[in-house]
């Protein structure tokens, strides 16, 4: 997410290290995952690091705004994230196969990103299937009412 909202604000980075899970970074020592990058930013003065919202909560890890596509610089929280879902909703395939990075909403966080989960779309009825079905219709219905306690955004009614 984080070289996917990179690559849309800047050609230069689109063209030189580009956007992906593992990109050729100018200068810097990566690291790997979420405890990975804050370890490695702990110890680097001045380091630079991205994080899931909600490890940075639950590890109390301080960070701040990033500017979005309509300029505005957004905190990272679940009703900014909601938004970046809702502002391109109107757009979203039928496949849901969509980037929200950047997303053209002025109270949109810019690094936002779906969970998603790879389900085929036709199998044999079993018990395992019957209970992954149960689930999405639980998870995409009154398991929304949930999502903030367990600090993930809520989809918002344009994707549900």
């Amino acid at each position: 997410m984080f070289t996917d909202y990179l690559s849309k604000g800047e050609r230069d980075w689109k063209s030189g290290p580009g956007k992906g899970t593992s990109v050729k970074w100018p200068v810097g020592i990566g690291a790997k995952g979420n405890e990975g990058v804050a370890g490695m930013v702990r110890q680097m003065e001045g380091a630079l690091g991205y994080v899931e919202l909600i490890y940075a909560e639950q590890n109390k890890i301080p960070y701040g705004s990033v500017q979005n596509a309509k300029g505005k610089f957004v905190k990272a929280d679940l009703d900014s994230t909601t938004a970046a879902a809702a502002a391109v909703a109107k757009s979203m395939p039928s496949d849901f196969r969509v980037s929200i990075t950047n997303a053209p909403a002025p109270d949109a966080y810019p690094i936002s990103s779906f969970t998603w989960l790879l389900i085929p779309v036709q199998s044999k009825p079993t018990p395992k299937g019957k209970i992954i079905s149960d689930f999405l219709h639980w998870m995409l219905g009154p398991g929304q009412e949930m999502t903030k306690q367990l600090t993930y955004a809520p989809l918002p009614e344009e994707v549900e």
